[in-house]
């Protein structure tokens, strides 16, 4: 169960308590037939592996795979990501260079991110793909009541094997990273790799590197049991060692970053939707500063 001793627990959960809209959980839980649901977008061959299962996230008690979680992250999330979550996650997303026509948004939790960018690439075919089938419901709810046709999947973001390589455009990433061992964000790079069409990107939004590394207090805010790993790692370094190109890190307000980058062009092909030209890989791969 969550400790008692932390910041999250003595200060920040009862703070959220009194601000999150108790009164819009409570009918969106009674929107979702939650049995059902889950049932049909449960993969009933997926075996959950033992970082996810075993661990808490966000101080709740069996991480993701419960209900209560799925209920309560946006109305937390909204809060924890400043000045403004939409802004975040928009801004990230505009600093995307390429034409997608497939997209791939891995661990789209709630699906915030995903419908962003089926709004912004209104033509392109959006796809959600998570580890919790109760987080994948909210998602879908909030698809269909915003009128956005976005197909969601259970699959896990590191071995995605029902998607043939080479068949997307762009791949994202959003509050991602820093939940997994620093493992398993390497074979999600390389995962990514894999999907996506030569001159594609990939687009990864998360904490800000830097910022948690000197600002040791921000990694004990809240539950997260990889946060501090993360913190010490390079998201950039992950990304060229998977053999991206082109990869930077931009700041986004302060305590965020979005890094990007392409998977090279080896042969011209006019199909690719790149704005970018075939550069040779010699970006480097700065070390935690």
């Amino acid at each position: 169960m969550p400790r008692q001793d932390t910041i999250f627990e003595r200060y920040l959960a009862p703070m959220f308590k009194l601000l999150v809209d108790r009164e819009a959980i409570d009918n969106l839980d009674k929107s979702i037939d939650w049995e059902s649901v889950c049932d049909r977008l449960t993969d009933p061959n997926l075996v959950y592996p033992q970082y996810y299962q075993t661990q808490d996230f966000h101080g709740i008690e069996g991480g993701y795979l419960n209900k209560s979680a799925a209920l309560t992250y946006d109305p937390i999330t909204q809060y924890a990501i400043p000045p403004n979550e939409t802004w975040v996650r928009q801004e990230a997303i505009d600093t995307i260079t390429v034409k997608p026509r497939r997209i791939l948004d891995l661990g789209c939790g709630t699906g915030s991110t995903t419908l962003l960018l089926k709004q912004t690439f209104p033509n392109a075919e959006v796809i959600g793909l998570d580890l919790s089938p109760y987080m994948l419901a909210v998602a879908e709810t909030k698809a269909k009541q915003a009128g956005l046709d976005i197909k969601f999947y259970h699959g896990l973001a590191e071995e995605s094997d029902r998607f043939e390589s080479q068949s997307f455009d762009l791949v994202s990433a959003s509050l991602l990273f820093h939940e997994t061992p620093p493992e398993i964000a390497i074979a999600i790079a390389r995962e990514a790799f894999r999907l996506l069409k030569a001159g594609g990107e990939v687009m990864i939004l998360d904490g800000h590197q830097k910022i948690l590394r000197q600002n040791p207090w921000l990694t004990e805010i809240f539950e997260e049991p990889y946060l501090k790993d993360y913190a010490t790692g390079s998201v950039d370094a992950t990304l060229g060692a998977a053999g991206f190109a082109k990869v930077r890190s931009e700041d986004i307000w302060w305590i965020n970053q979005v890094t990007v980058g392409l998977k090279p062009i080896i042969n011209h092909s006019p199909n690719i939707n790149s704005q970018w030209e075939q550069q040779p890989n010699q970006n480097p791969f700065p070390a935690p500063a």
